[in-house]
């Protein structure tokens, strides 16, 4: 079932699947994104939404965040927490405070990362199996740190991703930071294409992946070579319905696309 409008039924335009969907969604991050201008983005664009992420530790300090989570639920909006904050919490041995936290804010996601603190993948993969028996786990691999990050090889890559699943994790982030430079991008903001290339060919689930693309090069150049239906991830709250476009073929860099 497509999201689109009868009124452009005159027009061929890709399938995009109807909330609530398994693939093709859009996570916009909240870096702390002012009240009333995140209410009158989820109200208006909740069809092309399909989680945010409260980035880093904003949760902690937002002071309008049970406003904001009644929002997302008025509208069928997920909402989960930075792995970031998993991170802090676990760096200070306070993780049942965590579970607390995700408790008394109704979660029902909850993201797992080891891009700061030093934490093997197979570490982390154990927390994503406790996790699991509570929340739906988005995992998350790859470095926020540029230079640890490019040293991980595509082959650790596809690794990582397959703990992370065979661990319990449903969907598994890719690492490109809210700046696109890090991660699956170099420092100068070019994607790593080779990487992308073999975890594509690897045999790992495509629509189990999201891949981070916080600017407009980066989500053409997924739409381009996944489809419109890629799982995209930190998305500004100013892009929710410019991204829409693109996964439609209505802006010019995907107009010929499809």
């Amino acid at each position: 079932m497509s999201s689109v409008p009868l009124s452009t039924a005159q027009l061929v335009l890709p399938e995009r699947p109807a909330k609530p969907r398994t693939h093709g969604i859009t996570i916009l991050i909240d870096n702390g994104v002012p009240l009333h201008h995140f209410q009158d983005v989820i109200d208006s664009f909740d069809g092309f939404i399909d989680l945010v992420k409260f980035g880093w530790g904003t949760s902690v300090i937002t002071k309008h965040l049970d406003a904001k989570i009644r929002c997302l639920a008025d509208n069928g909006v997920g909402w989960f927490f930075g792995g970031t904050l998993f991170e802090k919490y676990l760096h200070q041995g306070r993780l049942d405070g965590y579970r607390a936290f995700l408790h008394e804010h109704g979660c029902t996601y909850v993201e797992i990362s080891n891009g700061t603190i030093d934490l093997l993948n197979a570490d982390k993969a154990r927390y994503i199996e406790a996790f699991a028996k509570e929340f739906t786990v988005i995992s998350e691999v790859g470095y926020k740190d540029e230079e640890k990050s490019i040293r991980l090889s595509p082959a650790r890559w596809i690794d990582f991703i397959r703990e992370d699943f065979e661990a319990g994790a449903s969907m598994v982030i890719t690492e490109a930071r809210e700046s696109g430079t890090s991660g699956i991008c170099r420092s100068n903001g070019e994607v790593r294409y080779g990487l992308i290339e073999e975890i594509a060919e690897s045999g790992v689930h495509l629509d189990r992946l999201i891949f981070e693309a916080p600017n407009k090069e980066l989500q053409t150049y997924f739409i381009r070579l996944f489809g419109s239906n890629v799982n995209l991830g930190n998305i500004s709250f100013d892009d929710a319905m410019a991204l829409e476009t693109l996964r439609l073929g209505l802006r010019s860099d995907t107009l010929l696309q499809f």
